[in-house]
């Protein structure tokens, strides 16, 4: 209970006894004593969801109601009135009473100033009433405190009894349907609901925010707590990327229904939902969607961020889970790092072509047969360069007939692909020509002597697609549960150069828990020729887990004993081989002082052979997985709860899902984005 309450319930103990009717003047004093007992409601602000389609009731945070009631209170009008709540990511109408969604689409959902809240036995939460029927719901209660008069009743607008019997104890009864013999309806009949006024009488989480965002403020208040106090940081907003529901707008999902088998049905929805996005992405007619949705939805929220928080001096880090990880791999790798570099791509198709096409475009057009059409390219000023460009759609609205389109389009398609119209010819620091490697053996990165990556080709294998242009250059890329790895093998790249990095990126973190099914490894294809294990994740408390430490004590001592008596049975064995003293004419002192120095020399040079190998297996040299990531490593692994550790194959699905709720994965996050600020936890974790 509040302090507010208990005021309340020991200034009712004191005002108990009730005045005598036979003085004139006593209703005026219990008037005056009762009138200072009452207290106006505090009221708090709730936002509606439909949660399993029930209407929940959500409380915006104590900072965001504050705000509204400020708003409202003003005195202004509030139509047209806008506040930003949740950190900025929606806004409320308090006109409309409606809070809208910012960066995302999503239903708009009823806002409420609430006082009055009611609950019944099988509701979970408290209900608030109407904003009309709390202010009559007050007005009753006010007038039941100053005059000490209880027992009031009150109809609600859906014809429903609420009963203030006092101020602790307030129903609400529902009326059954039907009537009695009289043709009345009874309104006191079944169980009653519990009526409570102002939200500190009711039990509700005030500070409700998504999983990701609500661990990375908790974790903020324990392991920089140091900055937060000295104002060296501000907190990490999270903002999400819906690629997923454009996708499925194209009418696909109709098309993949009538094709899907009835059985198993929630699996195959499952099926339909989800994987197929994988085959999608290796589609050419969904391909270049997916891809564009991303940017653009990127650049979008980007933007709309900066004109919401002019202010902003911070980084942008991105993130990306499971296919979504793939997507920002291949845009990110194919980014430009400055307008000099898109500038020397536009000029590059010109080089290649003066070095090893001579044909004009006339030529090629007579060459094809096709010297009719020279006129109408000739009229829209297209040359080769520019006709290498365009689509079966330009040409379609150039004139040009449908088989002849045909002609152009593989011709120059042909000549593209053997000649390099789009990627100039690279030259190694040895001067030997990149560009006639075969393509299963390129790197993803071609080093032409200046220190330019060649960022087309870690694209090899994929479908032909146009990648936009991000309008910002992210600190950290982070991959969840990531396939990488396994569709760039796939795709038919052997290894990664090591000295490749992102165009505009300067670090990548490729997180897995170790029983995800979906996620692979990228180090091995940086340093194929050596084994060696991730990096685990340290736990957010600072310690190793309890089941992990036991296992690795006990793995140790097993190897310990299994040392210990390999190096016994050896010796033993050593003594049981060894050949017999020839007989000699000498004591058996002489002889226990030839014997005695044997073991001792053999000894000496097990443990001298042993103590270095066991030195070696401990010491683990430092592993260079190339410049991906800065120079730092790339895999980092979970560690896995003790639950997991029974049955892996039990735990596979949920562990691809963890990552959204893993506090170690989020301060993984929040740690390297505030490094980049120099900014570091309070306390190392071990």
């Amino acid at each position: 209970m509040s302090s507010v309450e208990s005021h309340q319930e020991q200034q009712l103990t004191q005002s108990d006894p009730s005045p005598s009717p036979n003085s004139c003047s006593s209703f005026e004093v219990l008037d005056m004593d009762a009138g200072s007992l009452y207290e106006p409601v505090s009221p708090h602000w709730f936002y509606c969801k439909i949660i399993d389609s029930k209407e929940t009731w959500i409380p915006f945070n104590s900072e965001d109601s504050q705000q509204l009631e400020e708003a409202y209170s003003s005195g202004k009008d509030c139509n047209g009135r806008v506040v930003p709540t949740d950190g900025g990511r929606y806004d409320v109408h308090l006109g409309e009473r409606m809070r809208y969604a910012v960066y995302w689409d999503e239903l708009a959902s009823e806002v409420r100033r609430c006082t009055w809240f009611y609950k019944g036995d099988k509701d979970n939460k408290y209900v608030p009433y109407s904003e009309s029927f709390s202010k009559v719901l007050e007005e009753t209660y006010m007038l039941a405190v100053t005059l000490d008069e209880w027992k009031k009743k009150l109809e609600s607008p859906n014809r429903e009894i609420i009963i203030l019997h006092n101020p602790k104890l307030m129903v609400h009864y529902q009326p059954v349907a039907g009537s009695d013999e009289w043709g009345s309806t009874p309104t006191e009949q079944g169980r009653p609901r519990t009526v409570k006024r102002g939200v500190e009488n009711i039990s509700v989480d005030i500070h409700c925010v998504n999983d990701f965002r609500s661990v990375s403020l908790n974790l903020l208040q324990t392991h920089f707590k140091k900055a937060q106090e000295n104002q060296q940081i501000g907190r990490v907003e999270f903002l999400p990327v819906n690629w997923h529901s454009p996708l499925h707008s194209t009418g696909v999902d109709v098309d993949l229904q009538r094709i899907t088998l009835p059985s198993i049905n929630r699996l195959r929805h499952f099926t339909n939902d989800t994987i197929l996005d994988v085959f999608f992405y290796n589609s050419p007619t969904y391909c270049q969607t997916i891809v564009d949705t991303v940017a653009s939805e990127m650049n979008r929220i980007y933007t709309l961020f900066l004109q919401r928080n002019p202010d902003f001096k911070g980084g942008v880090s991105i993130a990306g889970h499971s296919l979504g990880s793939l997507i920002l791999f291949d845009i990110l790798t194919n980014q430009k790092d400055s307008l000099g570099d898109i500038d020397s791509e536009k000029d590059s198709p010109n080089i290649a072509m003066d070095q090893g096409d001579t044909l004009t475009l006339e030529e090629d057009l007579k060459k094809l047969q096709l010297s009719e059409f020279f006129s109408i390219f000739e009229k829209e000023k297209v040359d080769k360069e520019v006709l290498a460009l365009c689509t079966d759609k330009d040409l379609q609205e150039m004139g040009i007939p449908l088989g002849p389109r045909k002609k152009i389009l593989n011709y120059f398609r042909t000549r593209k692909n053997s000649r390099g119209i789009n990627r100039p010819s690279l030259h190694s620091a040895s001067g030997v020509n990149m560009s006639n490697i075969p393509k299963e053996l390129e790197f993803c990165s071609s080093t032409d002597g200046t220190g330019h990556d060649d960022y087309l080709d870690v694209g090899i294998g994929q479908v032909s697609v146009k990648y936009p242009r991000l309008n910002y250059k992210p600190e950290i890329f982070f991959a969840f549960g990531s396939p990488i790895g396994m569709f760039l093998t796939v795709r038919g790249l052997k290894r990664i150069d090591p000295n490749y990095k992102f165009p505009t990126c300067k670090g990548f973190f490729n997180i897995y828990h170790p029983f995800d099914p979906v996620a692979y490894r990228i180090e091995p294809m940086v340093v194929p020729g050596v084994e060696f294990e991730p990096m685990l994740i340290p736990h957010h408390k600072g310690r190793k887990r309890m089941h992990l430490e036991l296992r690795e004590g006990l793995t140790r001592m097993s190897m310990d004993l299994k040392n210990n008596l390999l190096g016994s049975l050896r010796m033993a064995w050593k003594s049981f081989t060894r050949a017999p003293y020839p007989a000699l004419q000498a004591s058996e002192a002489a002889e226990e002082a030839e014997a005695e120095p044997e073991p001792s020399s053999e000894k000496p040079r097990d443990v001298n052979i042993e103590e270095p190998s066991m030195a070696v297996k401990e010491e683990v040299p430092p592993v260079n997985v190339g410049m991906l990531n800065g120079g730092q490593r790339i895999d980092y692994v979970l560690q896995e709860k003790p639950i997991e550790s029974f049955n892996e194959y039990l735990f596979a699905l949920q562990s691809h899902l963890c990552y959204w709720e893993s506090e170690d994965t989020v301060l993984l996050v929040l740690k390297e984005i505030y490094q980049t600020q120099g900014i570091f936890l309070d306390q190392p974790l071990q």
